[in-house]
């Protein structure tokens, strides 16, 4: 073979050899690209941060403005179980996001209510199927100082029915707020309103000497009845009502136990 031919050959070899080389850089550039481009990096959350914006329903740029939120003074106020969706309602930016979060926040408290009634039902029923003939508490036993001392934790939550105008409910709602301390907090669901009548609302608790700094930690909540206390005693509950949100069990309490 001559010496010009061998040059020839030995061209063509390093020109295929650079074509290749070229082509696996190409090929390794686009599967990069792929990588850069899965829903993670694309969201700019982490892994944890994207599964718990995917548990609350909410996008990555919500989840984002959620953590910007809880970085300034809702975080330093609000209490540490305050949720991602009550974060965007109380900053929402407009009429239609308030209208939003709130209707999610409803929807969501409306399915937890469910949850706990669910369980209890089934609770009672594995009381009766496991211990037919046995009371699950039988209230003889029980002095009755232990009985008072004991109505109430820090952990519980206290949901009381209440309204304008009775007499009833304001002697209740003073003790209540007399022990305000002893609880997680007190939830109160005002009838007898205008659906959405928020003034009256406010009202209500100025009359009753609502602390504000209460209703910010949402230590007390000011709530619109709308049927819940029908939902809650299957329509057997009558204003003044007071129940008690213990883990996933709730009961009604007297008067007496306050």
């Amino acid at each position: 073979m001559s010496s010009r031919l061998i040059l020839i050959t030995m061209a063509i070899a390093l020109a295929v050899s650079g074509s290749v080389g070229a082509a696996g850089t190409s090929s390794t550039e686009v599967n990069e690209t792929k990588q850069d481009a899965s829903p993670i990096a694309a969201s700019g959350l982490s892994a944890t941060d994207l599964a718990r914006a995917q548990l609350w329903d909410l996008s990555a740029v919500e989840w984002h403005r959620y953590q910007q939120l809880m970085q300034g003074i809702r975080g330093s106020i609000s209490p540490s179980t305050i949720s991602p969706i009550e974060v965007l309602g109380i900053h929402a930016r407009d009429d239609a996001e308030r209208r939003q979060y709130a209707e999610a926040w409803v929807r969501v408290m409306r399915e937890d209510v469910d949850r706990i009634l669910a369980f209890q039902h089934a609770y009672d029923a594995a009381g009766k199927r496991l211990y037919p003939n046995e009371l699950m508490i039988d209230i003889d036993r029980l002095p009755g100082k232990r009985e008072q001392a004991d109505a109430f934790q820090a952990t519980d939550r206290i949901l009381f029915f209440s309204r304008p105008n009775c007499p009833d409910c304001d002697a209740l709602m003073t003790k209540l707020l007399a022990r305000i301390d002893s609880v997680s907090g007190v939830d109160i669901f005002l009838a007898a309103l205008a659906p959405g009548d928020d003034a009256a609302v406010r009202a209500w608790a100025s009359t009753h000497q609502i602390n504000p700094k209460w209703v910010r930690s949402r230590q007390i909540t000011l709530n619109h009845d709308a049927g819940a206390l029908d939902k809650l005693t299957s329509g057997q509950g009558k204003v003044p009502t007071i129940l008690r949100r213990r883990g996933e069990k709730l009961s009604q309490l007297q008067g007496s136990d306050l």
